[in-house]
């Protein structure tokens, strides 16, 4: 298979979330399929060279030159009945061609690596970065290995990440390292050591492992009984080295097209800001128009997080909506030093005023004193009392992890009593700034992180709100936050805050529009979600019906009820840019499947989006009906 081939076949893969982090997985289990190279007769048979390894095995015992472990030895091999091997292949374990975990004989005084686990990448081919030490400091106590290894990490998350490597470049060739790998040392001349390692990276090996360790959460290892025995699939010599060349090959491709997507995701962000940037420092531009033209800029979900931040710059400077009559609002001095002043009046129209939050707001902090709530007064039902968990990030309570108060501890309370539409404001932490509007009770009471904002009747609570999560209001905590570990803000400063006050009229307006095409992101970032979400789930379902490589994190496809009578046929291949991944999986199978089979393979949920993409292919002439097509409910002849 050549690099064209593989985007060809595959390039859909690639471009969904995760894409190429699949597509390398997928590499690995064809290698060890036979499915990534042509076989060749010429090469020999497996079993020859198993047997070569047998021999070679019992003559290093017998020299003591190799430990044998009766305990793994009398482990059986269990062949997975699901994989059809190509005819010159067989299978074997590790222990048949070589040694696990095995020991090195050094002078102590010579200097050799040391491996933490650090010094393992969790990446194809990644470079190994040991230490230099003495051979009497690390040979108790830690793993030994030496170059021509293959190690593999053990303990999770490590082992799940891939930490695995060919050990080369050890100084003096020897070393010792972690106690949590696994260390293989091949017998010469029967194995590829490189085809080892894309043995133990790949979903044969890595997922069955992960079902096979041991251990509490956190702690978990894969057992050396499992990494010694477990299936490998083991192709002649000459091809195992062909092999190798070809994953090294595809995963440098995987590299390159992962960089590549990193780039064009960062240029087109980069794009997105500096539009969206002119947008809300030009006065001369149209917002609205931008805004709608930028949401078809908007490829992903980052970018609709962008567009959100830029519709509340517009709203608290003025420039979502036209400005009408300014004199309902009286003016409220700002000191005359305050250095963030001038900066802001040449940001705001003329027509509206700048004053600190605490001069049009009362702001209320929890009851520090012995009557503060624990956890032990919690009850099920009463009245609410809210901390800086309950905030979600859309400025709602989460009514559901709610903790409430009896009325006698609530009564007791000698502050932070909170009113249906106050804000609530986060001063501590990493939930600093977070602001919610206490819709879904009538009062409550609220925790010391947290304090009360109840604005007087010159400012519109939801104006307030977007201002405090606009980056306007989120540039002043960076400039009253106390700077500790632990970031905090007090009361105080919060009434310092610098507020952009528009009348009362033109408030109402601004939100009405900030709703509207705040409503316009939600769509929008819905619709790219779902997007997402089929793109993902088409590239799963390929690769599992390529490879076998089942998802554990979804769930199982749920049968249609309805179906297609006729079955589908390819028609003309799609290129290597088209997205036909309903085609791709038609080629895999012959060029011909039963629709309700195509649908299962394809991992799509719902049977519209299946019909969707199945009519964008049949229109491109990639997919074509064999005869006139009809729609039954399933169950019925």
């Amino acid at each position: 298979m050549t690099p064209q081939q593989f985007l060809t076949e595959f390039g859909h893969i690639a471009s969904a979330p995760n894409g190429v982090q699949r597509l390398r997985e997928m590499v690995l289990q064809l290698a060890v399929l036979g499915a990534l190279s042509e076989q060749d007769l010429k090469d020999g048979q497996a079993s020859t060279l198993i047997d070569v390894a047998a021999r070679k095995k019992r003559e290093a015992v017998e020299k003591r030159l190799f430990k044998s472990s009766s305990k793994l030895e009398s482990l059986a091999i269990e062949i997975p009945r699901e994989i059809i091997l190509p005819p010159n292949w067989g299978w074997v374990r590790l222990l048949d061609l070589g040694e696990i975990n095995p020991r090195n004989e050094c002078d102590d005084e010579l200097d050799v690596s040391f491996l933490p686990m650090g010094a393992i990448s969790q990446g194809h081919r990644g470079p190994l970065l040991p230490e230099k030490r003495k051979w009497s400091e690390i040979k108790k106590g830690f793993t030994h290995v030496a170059d021509g290894d293959v190690i593999l990490a053990k303990i999770t998350p490590c082992f799940e990440n891939g930490k695995s490597a060919v050990v080369s470049g050890l100084t003096n060739g020897f070393g010792a390292g972690t106690t949590e790998i696994h260390v293989f040392r091949a017998l010469p001349d029967v194995v590829d050591i490189g085809y080892v390692y894309v043995f133990l990276r790949s979903p044969h090996f890595a997922l069955v492992g992960e079902s096979n360790m041991t251990g509490t959460a956190g702690q978990k290892r894969l057992p050396t009984e499992y990494f010694a025995s477990r299936a490998m699939p083991f192709p002649p010599l000459a091809e195992q080295k062909r092999i190798v060349a070809k994953v090294d090959e595809l995963m440098a491709l995987c590299d390159k097209l992962e960089a590549l997507q990193i780039k064009r995701k960062a240029a087109r962000a980069v794009l997105t800001k500096e539009i969206l940037g002119r947008v809300a420092s030009d006065a001369t531009v149209d917002p609205q128009t931008c805004l709608q033209n930028l949401s078809l800029l908007a490829s992903d979900v980052d970018q609709v997080a962008v567009l959100r931040h830029t519709i509340l710059s517009l709203a608290v400077q003025g420039k979502l909506v036209p400005q009408e009559n300014a004199s309902q609002v009286g003016v409220i001095q700002v000191s005359q030093d305050d250095r963030r002043k001038r900066a802001l009046l040449g940001a705001i129209p003329k027509g509206w005023t700048l004053c600190y939050l605490g001069r049009v707001a009362q702001l209320i902090n929890g009851d520090r004193g012995k009557n503060y709530p624990n956890k032990k007064e919690y009850i099920t039902t009463g009245v609410p009392f809210i901390n800086t968990g309950h905030i979600e990030s859309d400025g709602r309570l989460s009514v559901s992890k709610m903790n409430y108060l009896t009325r006698q501890k609530f009564d007791s309370l000698r502050s932070g009593k909170v009113n249906r539409g106050d804000l609530l404001y986060c001063l501590r932490g990493a939930t600093l700034g977070k602001t919610a509007i206490m819709d879904q009770f009538d009062e409550g009471a609220i925790a010391s992180s947290l304090v009360i904002i109840r604005f007087n009747q010159a400012v519109l609570r939801k104006f307030a709100y977007y201002y405090l999560i606009s980056p306007l209001g989120r540039q002043e905590i960076r400039l009253f936050d106390n700077g500790t570990a632990q970031p905090n803000l007090s009361a105080n400063s919060v009434k310092k805050y610098l507020l952009p006050l528009p009348p009362l009229a033109e408030q109402k307006r601004i939100v009405a529009k900030v709703d509207e095409l705040m409503a316009l992101c939600d769509t929008l970032e819905a619709k790219l979600r779902k997007a997402s979400q089929v793109q993902e789930q088409l590239a799963i379902s390929s690769i599992a019906a390529l490879t076998g490589i089942q998802s554990q994190e979804k769930e199982t496809m749920k049968a249609p009820k309805t179906e297609l009578v006729a079955r589908l046929k390819i028609g003309k291949k799609p290129s290597t840019k088209d997205q036909a991944p309903l085609a791709a999986l038609l080629v895999r199978h012959n060029g011909e499947l039963d629709p309700k089979v195509l649908w299962q393979h394809s991992g799509m949920e719902r049977i519209d989006d299946f019909y969707h993409q199945l009519k964008f292919e049949m229109n491109k002439g990639w997919i074509v009906q064999p005869e006139i097509p009809s729609v039954r409910v399933v169950g019925e002849g």
